[in-house]
Protein backbone atom coordinates (compact mmCIF):
# COMPACT_ATOMS: atom_id res chain seq x y z
CA UNK A 1 0.00 0.00 0.00
CA UNK A 2 1.21 3.53 -0.76
CA UNK A 3 1.30 5.73 2.33
CA UNK A 4 1.99 9.45 2.45
CA UNK A 5 3.18 10.52 5.89
CA UNK A 6 3.74 13.93 7.41
CA UNK A 7 4.23 15.67 10.73
CA UNK A 8 5.14 18.98 12.27
CA UNK A 9 7.98 19.31 14.77
CA UNK A 10 5.87 17.85 17.61
CA UNK A 11 5.26 14.70 15.60
CA UNK A 12 8.64 14.53 13.88
CA UNK A 13 10.22 11.81 16.04
CA UNK A 14 7.09 9.65 16.02
CA UNK A 15 6.85 10.04 12.23
CA UNK A 16 10.39 8.78 11.84
CA UNK A 17 9.65 5.74 14.02
CA UNK A 18 6.38 5.02 12.20
CA UNK A 19 8.11 5.25 8.81
CA UNK A 20 10.41 2.41 9.82
CA UNK A 21 7.48 0.35 11.07
CA UNK A 22 5.62 0.80 7.77
CA UNK A 23 8.66 0.01 5.64
CA UNK A 24 9.27 -3.19 7.63
CA UNK A 25 5.72 -4.25 6.75
CA UNK A 26 6.48 -3.79 3.06
CA UNK A 27 4.55 -0.58 2.41
CA UNK A 28 5.70 2.16 0.07
CA UNK A 29 6.15 5.26 2.18
CA UNK A 30 6.52 8.81 0.90
CA UNK A 31 7.63 11.32 3.52
CA UNK A 32 6.00 14.71 2.96
CA UNK A 33 7.83 16.50 5.80
CA UNK A 34 8.90 17.79 8.17
CA UNK A 35 12.34 16.60 7.19
CA UNK A 36 14.08 17.89 10.30
CA UNK A 37 13.10 18.95 13.80
CA UNK A 38 12.31 22.67 13.66
CA UNK A 39 10.22 24.25 16.42
CA UNK A 40 9.27 27.06 14.06
CA UNK A 41 7.42 24.91 11.55
CA UNK A 42 3.65 24.72 11.11
CA UNK A 43 1.39 21.68 10.97
CA UNK A 44 -0.29 23.10 7.88
CA UNK A 45 2.52 22.34 5.44
CA UNK A 46 2.73 18.54 5.86
CA UNK A 47 -1.08 18.31 6.14
CA UNK A 48 -1.55 20.11 2.83
CA UNK A 49 1.16 18.02 1.15
CA UNK A 50 -0.30 14.71 2.36
CA UNK A 51 -3.88 15.68 1.50
CA UNK A 52 -2.93 16.67 -2.06
CA UNK A 53 -1.04 13.43 -2.67
CA UNK A 54 -3.78 11.19 -1.26
CA UNK A 55 -6.38 13.03 -3.31
CA UNK A 56 -4.41 12.46 -6.53
CA UNK A 57 -3.25 8.89 -5.78
CA UNK A 58 -6.48 6.88 -5.54
CA UNK A 59 -6.21 3.97 -3.13
CA UNK A 60 -3.37 5.47 -1.13
CA UNK A 61 -3.70 6.61 2.46
CA UNK A 62 -2.17 9.38 4.51
CA UNK A 63 -0.88 9.52 8.05
CA UNK A 64 -0.45 12.86 9.80
CA UNK A 65 0.98 13.51 13.25
CA UNK A 66 0.98 16.71 15.28
CA UNK A 67 0.70 17.55 18.97
CA UNK A 68 -3.05 17.06 19.43
CA UNK A 69 -3.90 15.84 15.89
CA UNK A 70 -6.60 18.51 15.71
CA UNK A 71 -4.74 20.95 13.46
CA UNK A 72 -3.71 18.39 10.84
CA UNK A 73 -7.21 16.90 10.82
CA UNK A 74 -8.85 20.27 10.22
CA UNK A 75 -6.32 21.25 7.55
CA UNK A 76 -6.50 17.96 5.62
CA UNK A 77 -10.31 17.99 5.60
CA UNK A 78 -10.29 21.26 3.67
CA UNK A 79 -9.53 19.25 0.52
CA UNK A 80 -12.29 17.72 -1.58
CA UNK A 81 -12.06 13.94 -1.49
CA UNK A 82 -10.14 13.82 1.76
CA UNK A 83 -11.71 12.18 4.77
CA UNK A 84 -9.23 12.73 7.58
CA UNK A 85 -10.03 11.18 10.96
CA UNK A 86 -8.34 11.78 14.28
CA UNK A 87 -8.18 8.32 15.81
CA UNK A 88 -7.12 7.70 19.39
CA UNK A 89 -7.92 4.00 19.64
CA UNK A 90 -8.03 0.83 17.57
CA UNK A 91 -11.83 0.92 17.64
CA UNK A 92 -12.00 4.53 16.39
CA UNK A 93 -9.61 3.65 13.55
CA UNK A 94 -11.74 0.68 12.52
CA UNK A 95 -14.91 2.77 12.56
CA UNK A 96 -13.28 5.60 10.60
CA UNK A 97 -12.47 3.17 7.80
CA UNK A 98 -15.55 0.93 7.97
CA UNK A 99 -18.20 3.64 8.33
CA UNK A 100 -16.59 6.73 6.78
CA UNK A 101 -14.00 5.38 4.31
CA UNK A 102 -11.39 7.63 5.94
CA UNK A 103 -8.27 7.97 3.81
CA UNK A 104 -6.08 10.04 6.14
CA UNK A 105 -5.30 8.92 9.67
CA UNK A 106 -4.41 11.70 12.11
CA UNK A 107 -2.55 10.88 15.30
CA UNK A 108 -1.62 12.84 18.41
CA UNK A 109 2.07 12.91 19.30
CA UNK A 110 1.17 14.15 22.78
CA UNK A 111 -1.50 11.64 23.76
CA UNK A 112 -0.56 8.49 21.82
CA UNK A 113 2.41 6.21 22.55
CA UNK A 114 4.48 4.61 19.80
CA UNK A 115 2.95 1.20 20.55
CA UNK A 116 -0.58 2.62 20.45
CA UNK A 117 0.20 4.33 17.14
CA UNK A 118 1.34 1.07 15.59
CA UNK A 119 -1.84 -0.70 16.75
CA UNK A 120 -4.05 2.13 15.49
CA UNK A 121 -2.26 2.20 12.13
CA UNK A 122 -2.62 -1.57 11.72
CA UNK A 123 -6.34 -1.34 12.47
CA UNK A 124 -6.79 1.57 10.06
CA UNK A 125 -4.93 -0.15 7.24
CA UNK A 126 -6.54 -3.57 7.73
CA UNK A 127 -10.16 -2.41 7.87
CA UNK A 128 -12.19 -2.02 4.71
CA UNK A 129 -15.07 0.30 4.00
CA UNK A 130 -18.48 -1.35 4.41
CA UNK A 131 -20.10 0.30 1.40
CA UNK A 132 -23.74 0.21 2.36
CA UNK A 133 -25.91 2.58 0.33
CA UNK A 134 -26.47 4.95 3.25
CA UNK A 135 -22.75 5.19 3.97
CA UNK A 136 -21.90 5.91 0.35
CA UNK A 137 -24.64 8.55 0.24
CA UNK A 138 -23.32 10.21 3.40
CA UNK A 139 -19.73 10.20 2.19
CA UNK A 140 -20.74 11.72 -1.14
CA UNK A 141 -22.41 14.56 0.77
CA UNK A 142 -19.13 15.42 2.51
CA UNK A 143 -17.86 17.11 -0.61
CA UNK A 144 -20.94 19.26 -1.13
CA UNK A 145 -19.96 22.90 -1.09
CA UNK A 146 -21.88 25.86 0.14
CA UNK A 147 -21.15 29.09 -1.66
CA UNK A 148 -20.32 31.92 0.67
CA UNK A 149 -20.76 35.55 -0.28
Amino acid sequence: MKIYIGADYRGFEKKEAIKGFLLEKGHKVEDMGAFEYNEGDDFNDPAVAVAKEVREDYGSIGILICDSAHGVTIQANRFKGIRAAHCDSVESAKLAREHDDANVLCLSAHFTSDDEMREIIDAFMNTNFASFERRVRRINRLDEREDYD
